[in-house]
């Protein structure tokens, strides 16, 4: 179950290298992020302390292989034809996706690696005795898993832990007790009707204000809910079936839980029809919509927000940012209409569907058949361990994490990812300053943005007090329930007060990157810093290909199509010349056209439009590394012309690039995300960028009217 702080994710812009892996994503209670790894335990750093179980640590083996492994590439294919199966091609030959996986790649490889060091961690706080005022994120890690890992309990249990939840929703009686029940499933991470929660005031970011945002739905997406094609009729079907058999296993009779899940179904699209598309909630200013909480009645006149307020413990929410208004129109229609025996169906279904991953098997299992085989064509559930260890993260991934950094993170690696971020920032002040179709005062307004840049490695500098927070060794879904009660408190306790900078949206063990634009600022968790993103004692070439596009990319996020949009200290606002901004609009429209003609599968593009922001990043993230690569061999010119294993060091960031986006994906995961996700498939985020760069064609020798290279009229070149 994700909690607000992910949904900002989504809404508010910010920016990551990747979609989190759905197969890392537990769905219970608590927010969820990927899992990390390895490297030697360094001593105790920045508010890292020692627990009683450091000393028992053992750092992760080695399992990457060289940097650039030949046996990996294809060389049946030539550079100018596939650049990115000219580097990946032996890889995905001779490698198949595991079962319980619906892609496989560099991330997975990653994150696989990371899981065991986390698993180490969790194992032995889980075996260590010690005093929770002494060691506090030992034991409620320790506990935490522990409660998770006891399978036996958690199935004789099966869904009784909830009995207390149920019989609220059953005991509603009126709208007013109804409106009631459906705050109390927010304070507890439950995505019903709507949401709600805090954000940054998109044009005063010194300051979170109220935030209420489209939902309520259970498939991925409104598109699964208004599609007519085939295929989305067979999927609605299955949805209906999945949620019958799950409502089935909490005790109703077959009948009564299908006819539920029809008007369960029915609900939801309603919601649907109202809600924006992906592509629609990519417009900051539309989802720009503040007012006082008096003109947000008038939108909802048949349900009282003073009531919801006091519900969830706001007791002044002031102003509220009500990001889709047109939405909240809808959904006053749908509370009023909907019988209230259809009302307690839909929030049982919710309640049971955030609650899955921590109930008994006969749960998860069933949870696993839909949202994963039948939407990701997984094809084995992972085991419990893994599951578990991604629960912890998502629920408690500060405590986890500040263990984690404490055994593994050394601080050089902070130190080496520091540098090459500076490197980059001045490849892109660079880039700025000579660029040929922006103006001077816009130029200036750009550089002031990439000063106030702010940069994050590794680990919050001030770490979350779980202190109010009780974990035991008591049923994993009332942990799991607090867990996520904690997080929303604590975001529902920002609104109306001044922003923390010290906050972080993931965890430190998490194997991804973002860009907040609210906040200006580039965030890279420990959990990448890694190979085969980076290495320690790897050359230059190899570490500006890899990490160094991933540091670009973030970067030029600030600067893309929604990221322009928001100045050096991250307010919503215009400091673009209207000439500066035609010629903007004119290059990222071509960057849409290119990237509208790849077909990953037949009759299948992707969507030049919802991919637009990250295509901009990875195209300026491997620019931004080339350039800045080239500064550092400026610097060390014996470098430049020393080769390994025959291999230039310009031909090794290129194929370093590609490496780091090797990768397999199962054809019904690539369905659901060419229709949710904003980045594009891994092939056309290394064949797509590389075809615009005179560098790349130069560096391999590649001639004109290759496939590897766009012709000059509709090459695309921003930053």
């Amino acid at each position: 179950m994700k909690s607000f702080a992910l949904i900002l994710v989504a809404l508010f812009s910010v920016f990551s290298i990747r979609t989190q892996d759905e197969s890392l994503k537990p769905k219970p209670f608590g927010g969820a992020t990927a899992t990390p790894n390895s490297q030697k335990a360094p001593p105790p750093v920045s508010g890292v302390s020692p627990s009683p179980i450091h000393e028992t640590a053992s750092p992760a083996v080695e399992k990457n292989p060289p940097p650039l492994d030949p046996s990996n590439r294809d060389l049946s294919v030539k550079p100018q034809d596939d650049f990115f199966m000219y580097a990946n091609g032996g890889w995905i030959k001779r490698t198949e996706i595991p079962p319980e996986y619906s892609r496989w790649g560099s991330f997975n490889e990653l994150i696989e690696n990371n899981n065991d060091a986390l698993h180490d961690i969790a194992e032995k706080a889980e075996n260590t005795q010690v005093d929770p005022r002494l060691a506090p994120e030992t034991q409620k890690v320790g506990d935490y898993y522990a409660s998770g890992m006891d399978e036996k309990t958690i199935d004789a249990a099966r869904f009784h832990p909830l009995d207390d939840e149920l019989k609220r929703i059953e005991a509603i009686t009126d709208r007013r007790e109804l409106l009631k029940e459906i705050a109390h499933l927010h304070s507890i991470g439950v995505d019903v009707l709507f949401e709600f929660g805090s954000g940054q005031d998109a044009k005063d970011s010194t300051h979170d204000i109220a935030q209420a945002v489209q939902g309520g739905l259970g498939l991925p997406d409104r598109d699964y809910y208004t599609k007519t094609d085939a295929a989305s009729k067979k999927l609605r079907d299955q949805y209906v079936e999945h949620v019958a058999k799950m409502l089935t296993v909490t005790g109703e009779p077959a009948a009564a839980a299908t006819d539920h899940a029809k008007k369960i179904l029915a609900l939801e699209t309603k919601l649907a029809e109202a809600s924006r598309t992906q592509v629609q909630l990519r417009d900051p200013q539309k989802n720009y919509n503040k007012m006082p909480v008096r003109q947000l009645q008038d939108l909802t006149p048949d349900w009282n927000w003073s009531d919801y307020f006091k519900s969830i413990d706001v007791l002044e929410p002031g102003d509220v940012n009500v990001n889709q208004p047109e939405f909240f129109k809808a959904a006053d229609q749908v509370f009023k209409n909907t019988p209230m025996h259809d009302w307690k169906a839909y929030l049982r279904w919710h309640l049971v569907n955030a609650a899955a991953s921590e109930l008994s098997n006969d749960f998860v299992n069933e949870d696993f058949d839909f949202n994963q085989r039948i939407l990701h064509g997984t094809e084995k559930i992972k085991p419990r361990w893994k599951r578990v260890i991604a629960s912890t993260d998502g629920a408690i991934g500060q405590a986890l994490g500040k263990l984690y950094v404490a055994f593994y993170f050394p601080p050089e690696a902070k130190a080496r990812a520091l540098e090459l971020v500076n490197n980059l920032k001045e490849a892109l002040a660079d880039r700025i300053k000579a660029l040929e179709w922006m103006d001077e005062p816009t130029k200036r307004e750009a550089l002031k943005k990439l000063a106030a840049m702010r940069v994050k490695i590794g680990y919050p500098d001030k770490w979350l007090d779980y202190s109010l927070l009780p974990i035991d060794r008591g049923p994993f879904v009332l942990n799991a329930m607090r867990a996520s009660k904690f997080e929303t408190t604590r975001e529902l306790n920002k609104i109306g007060k001044p922003v923390d900078p010290t906050d972080w949206g993931m965890t430190p063990p998490t194997v991804n990157a973002y860009y907040n634009p609210n906040m200006n600022e580039i965030v890279f968790p420990a959990g990448i810093l890694q190979p085969p993103f980076f290495y320690a004692n790897a050359d230059d070439a190899v570490n500006y290909g890899g990490i160094g596009a991933v540091i670009g990319h973030e970067m030029t996020h600030g600067f893309d199509d929604q990221g322009r949009q928001f100045d050096a200290a991250g307010n919503l606002r215009d400091w673009w010349s209207p000439q500066s901004a035609a010629k903007f609009k004119e290059r990222s429209q071509a960057i849409v056209r290119q990237f509208n003609e790849y077909e990953p599968l037949p009759g299948l593009h992707v969507n030049g439009e919802l991919t637009q922001g990250e295509n901009i990043a990875d195209i300026g993230g491997v620019k931004l590394a080339y350039a800045a690569l080239q500064k550092a061999l400026d610097k060390n010119p014996q470098q430049r012309e020393k080769k390994i294993d025959s291999l230039t060091p310009e031909q090794r960031f290129f194929l370093s690039f590609a490496t780091i986006w090797k990768s397999k994906q199962r054809d019904e995961d690539l369905k659901l995300r060419l229709n949710t996700d904003p980045h594009s498939p891994a092939r056309y985020r290394v064949d797509g960028p590389l075809s615009n760069l005179p560098e790349f064609q130069k560096v391999f020798s590649i001639p004109d009217g290759s496939a590897m290279v766009r012709p000059a009229d509709k090459r695309v070149n921003i930053w």
